[in-house]
């Protein structure tokens, strides 16, 4: 995977939110820049933490529209796994989702661009698809 520099990562963040009638602004830079720091898939709390560390005037409802501006905007994308806190996930690109039982992790898997098993009802135009692999990563399953 092509990793951009932080230049154009602002760049990017600046086109998209742009796009959408939103601007940058320093808390959605900071929010944005979590996201991409360690791509772990953070609960909104998680990026809350994180983002204070740096800007410790940002509040939970700030967080929580910085948020809701990268989903908008399509910087990032929400993931949710079983009943737990949504996470939020910078990929764009089609992937899949690897929940790992053990310790909670979720990896990004590449997954074929079409998934010719899936049969969807003559007329249907799917946008997106969502597959979660649940399981135990590397580290659980030597453990186990």
């Amino acid at each position: 995977m092509k990793t951009r520099s932080h230049q154009q990562d602002e760049q990017h963040l600046t086109e998209q939110l742009g796009a959408t009638g939103l601007r940058l602004t320093p808390q959605r830079q900071q929010v944005y820049d979590v996201l991409l720091l360690r791509r772990d898939h953070p609960t909104a709390e998680e990026v809350f933490i994180r983002a204070k560390k740096a800007m410790p005037e940002i509040s939970h409802a700030t967080v929580y529209n910085c948020l809701d501006a990268l989903v908008k905007s399509g910087l990032a994308r929400q993931v949710n796994v079983e009943r737990g806190a949504t996470r939020f996930c910078p990929n764009m690109t089609e992937h899949g989702h690897f929940h790992c039982s053990g310790c909670g992790t979720i990896y990004d898997v590449d997954l074929p661009h079409a998934l010719p098993c899936v049969v969807v009802p003559r007329g249907f135009k799917p946008l997106r698809h969502e597959v979660t692999i649940h399981g135990f990563c590397a580290d659980c399953a030597k453990k186990k």
